[in-house]
Parts: structure tokens; C-alpha cells; sequence
């Protein structure tokens, strides 16, 4: 089945509001949402003087374009929902990582799928194997709960009861 998978978070203004109209948004310009994770909350990666992230992983099957239309679609939606881009792992009111398009490996100057650092984020790996345990990596030919269980992260992650 070819399957899309993103990684929806953000730490800035109403977070589960800007999570929700993204996944307003991808259904209207993406594709069907077919499943969606808890939220997560987990304390900033890379640069960890801000605030806390709240992430969600999403399920888009079937979706409209290919992988570039589909970046081009995320990069306006990030837009429209107030993304700017100051710096590398920065606060930002909300982020749209493509982690997996079925079993597609795409390694361009733009677009890497699947995301290059998955194996390493449990931030990524936790949501979306509420969703997806069962589905294989492309690269690694594992499943996502197989890397979930091997991942060298220890950034704690917690749900958010809803």
C-alpha cells in the first residue's frame, strides 16, 4: 500500500490548534487522513532553550501528487499557519516532516524520503508507530517498531491524555 506518512509539531501559540488546522489543511490539498496519532510532548531537540514541542504523526492514503507536489503542498501549508524560518531547529508554530511515501526512496538537494534522521528521533518514531508499527522502513528494512525498540534516543516523550 502506498502510504504517506508525516510528522506534524510545533511549540509556538495554541499547539493543538495548529496542529489540528494542518490536518485540515493536508486533507484538503494532500490527500485523505486516514489515521492519526496521539499528541506528544517532548522538550525541545537540537536547540533546547524553548519551549516544549507537541508532535503528531498522520496517515494520507490515498494523496494526490508526487513527492515534490506534495513538499511544495507542505512548504505553502507551513506558510499560510505562520512558519518562518529563523534558524536550525528553532521555536516555530508549526513543522510538516514527509517521513515515509510507502516504500519510495528519494534522495534530492530538496527532498530526502524517508527522513533521513527517523531511526534516531523518538520524538518521530513513538507517534508514528501508534499508527504504523508494522510498516517497513525502505532503507533499514526493519519495522518502525523494530527501529522504535533500537533507537539510541533518550529524549523523554510524553502523551497527552485527550
Amino acid at each position: 500500500m502506498n502510504e504517506l506518512y508525516v510528522l506534524l509539531g510545533g511549540n509556538l501559540g495554541n499547539r493543538e490548534q495548529n496542529l489540528a488546522q494542518a490536518i485540515k489543511l493536508l486533507e484538503e490539498r494532500v490527500g485523505e487522513i486516514n489515521g492519526c496519532s496521539s499528541l506528544y510532548e517532548t522538550d525541545a531537540w537540537g536547540k533546547t532553550d524553548q519551549p516544549d514541542f507537541l508532535n503528531q504523526a498522520v496517515k494520507i492514503n490515498p494523496f494526490k501528487d508526487n513527492a515534490h507536489e506534495i513538499l511544495a503542498d507542505i512548504l505553502q501549508i507551513e506558510h499560510e499557519l505562520g512558519r518562518e524560518r529563523f534558524e536550525r531547529w528553532g521555536e516555530r508554530l508549526i513543522d510538516i516532516d514527509i517521513l515515509l511515501l510507502g516504500q519510495s526512496v528519494i534522495n534530492t538537494q530538496r527532498l530526502t524520503i524517508p527522513h533521513p534522521e527517523l531511526q534516531n528521533r523518538l520524538f518521530a518514531l513513538i507517534p508514528l508507530n501508534e499508527i504504523a508499527a508494522s510498516v517497513i522502513h525502505p532503507v533499514y528494512q526493519k519495522t518502525i517498531a523494530t527501529l522504535l525498540e533500537e533507537c539510541p534516543d533518550k529524549l523523554e516523550v510524553r502523551k497527552i491524555i485527550q
